[in-house]
C-alpha cells in the first residue's frame, strides 16, 4: 500500500503526539498529586515502561514492513527510536534527580554495586550515540554504512534494556512482564537472524 508524502506527513503528526501522551499524563499526575505513595517509583516504573514499548515498536517495524510489504512504516522507525531515548532519558533523569539529587559519585556506586543498574546504565549509555546521530546530515557525515553499523548497536541495546527489567522485577517475583518483553525481542531479533541467513544461502546458491 503506498502513501503520498503528505499521508505519511499526517500520521506521523499524530503518531508524534500520541507518543507524548504518557509524558503528559505524567504531568498531570505530579500536578493532581495522583503519582500514588511512591512517586518516585512510580516515574521510575512509567518512564522505565515506555522506553521498552518504544523502543521494542521501533524494532519490530521493519519485521512488520516486510511481513506486510507496506515500505512506507521504515519513516517511523527514526521517531520512534528517539521517544524511546526521550523516556529513557526521564527514566535515568529520575534515578539521577530523585533518586540521587545529581550527586553523580552517589549514582555511580550504585551503578558499580547493582547489577539491573549496571546493565540499565549500559543500555542507556548505549542510546547516546544513536540518537547523537539519528539525523540526514549525521549520516551523510558517517556514510551509510558506517551509520547501519553504529545503529545495530539496537540490537545489543533493547536486550540489556530487558534484563534490565528482569532483573528489577525479579526481586518482586513479578515476571510476567519482562519474558514477554523477553519473548518479543527475542522473536524480532530472531526473524532478522533467519532473514540474513537466508538471503546469504540464496546468494550462495546464485553464485
Amino acid at each position: 500500500m503506498a502513501l503520498s508524502q503528505k499521508q505519511i506527513s499526517g500520521i506521523k503528526a499524530v503518531i508524534f503526539l500520541l507518543a507524548l501522551l504518557p509524558f503528559f499524563r505524567l504531568v498531570a499526575f505530579a500536578f493532581l498529586d495522583k503519582l500514588g505513595a511512591n512517586p518516585v517509583e512510580f516515574i521510575t516504573r512509567n518512564t522505565g515502561d515506555w522506553t521498552l514499548y518504544f523502543l521494542c515498536i521501533a524494532l519490530a517495524v521493519t519485521p512488520v514492513r516486510r511481513l506486510l510489504n507496506v515500505p512506507w512504516l521504515l519513516k517511523l522507525r527514526r521517531m520512534l527510536g528517539l521517544y524511546g531515548f526521550f523516556y529513557a532519558s526521564l527514566h535515568f533523569l529520575t534515578f539521577l534527580w530523585f533518586d540521587h539529587f545529581f550527586d553523580v559519585q552517589e549514582m555511580w556506586k550504585d551503578v558499580l554495586k547493582r547489577p539491573f543498574i549496571t546493565v540499565g546504565f549500559i543500555a542507556f549509555v548505549g542510546l547516546l550515540p544513536l540518537a547523537l546521530t539519528s539525523t540526514n546530515g549525521m549520516i551523510k557525515r558517517l556514510g551509510g554504512k558506517r551509520w547501519q553499523l553504529l545503529h545495530k548497536l539496537v540490537y545489543v541495546i533493547v536486550p540489556f534494556g530487558v534484563l534490565h527489567y528482569y532483573w528489577m522485577k525479579s526481586g518482586k517475583h513479578d515476571l510476567t512482564q519482562p519474558l514477554m518483553f523477553a519473548a518479543l525481542v527475542g522473536t524480532l531479533l530472531l526473524a532478522r537472524v533467519w532473514w540474513h541467513w537466508s538471503a546469504t544461502a540464496r546468494n550462495q546458491a546464485s553464485a
